[in-house]
């Protein structure tokens, strides 16, 4: 089966812009909706269904990245906070969401999850409006990584 996660990794490895940086287990790129500035997912390489999927080691190194990941997006943009979120419902193949929670986010939505927003109306990634913020985050994962 070939999901959006499928082609994600694929264009990963094709060098698209979105990418982040190489992580032990897959790929940081940024969310092709930048819903939160500085929205990033880690995506496994190669792709498995779920986690469970992955043996343990596997699953350490997936879940350490994450957490770098993480880290790096809340050093690049200064959130209050780090949501993470791995549901694989919609696509089914693991990836993991890291969504920064900001104070001056609408007040109606700083303690509801990231999927309430209008993901409609969110920008897209480009890479001319937000290649500065996935260079700092990219800068401050291969701190972490090291």
């Amino acid at each position: 089966m070939t999901t959006a996660i499928h082609r994600l990794v694929e264009g990963a490895r094709g060098g698209d812009p979105s990418v982040v940086a190489r992580t032990g287990s897959g790929w940081a790129v940024m969310g092709q909706r930048q819903i939160l500035r500085g929205y990033c997912l880690l995506l496994p390489d190669p792709v498995v269904a779920d986690l469970n999927a992955l043996d343990s080691l596997a699953r350490d190194q997936f879940l350490t990245d994450l957490g770098k990941l993480g880290e790096a997006v809340k050093r690049a943009t200064g959130a209050l906070r780090i949501n993470y979120a791995i549901f694989g419902n919609v696509e089914p193949a693991l990836h993991a969401h890291v969504h920064p929670r900001f104070p001056d986010e609408p007040v109606q939505m700083r303690t509801q999850n990231p999927w309430g927003y209008d993901w409609s109306q969110a920008p897209l990634f480009d890479a001319s409006l937000h290649g500065e913020l996935r260079d700092r985050i990219r800068g401050e994962l291969t701190a972490l990584l090291r």
